[in-house]
């Protein structure tokens, strides 16, 4: 597997593995009304995160597009060429998801500040 396919997929189990955290934490929240990360220090955490894996995601998803076209030109149009679209796709549709909750996560943020 190419070392920017292997990015792509380092930066999706990270970002799926903070999606999985803020759903725990969020559950946790909802059945015990306090936080996992309590104080301005969630807020801070979630938005850098938030920042951090879009990014990651972005750069990631971009990367591996970017190369699709050298495999296709190399070997032709397969099965895990059509692959690499799907996951660029996903990639970038989850950066969308994770800028969204960044926009979230900087509007608690500065509405927490007096």
């Amino acid at each position: 597997m190419c070392v920017k396919c292997r990015y792509t997929l380092a930066a999706s189990v990270m970002a799926f593995t903070y999606s999985g955290f803020q759903l725990v934490a969020e559950v946790h929240y909802l059945v015990t009304g306090r936080r996992i990360i309590g104080g301005p220090w969630g807020n801070y955490f979630n938005l850098a995160m938030d920042q951090v894996l879009a990014y990651l995601l972005l750069s990631a998803s971009s990367a591996a597009l970017s190369r699709n076209d050298v495999w296709v030109s190399r070997f032709g149009v397969d099965q895990f060429a059509k692959l690499i679209n799907a996951s660029g796709s996903m990639a970038f549709l989850a950066f969308i998801a994770l800028g969204l909750s960044s926009v979230i996560s900087a509007h608690r943020v500065f509405s927490s500040i007096p």
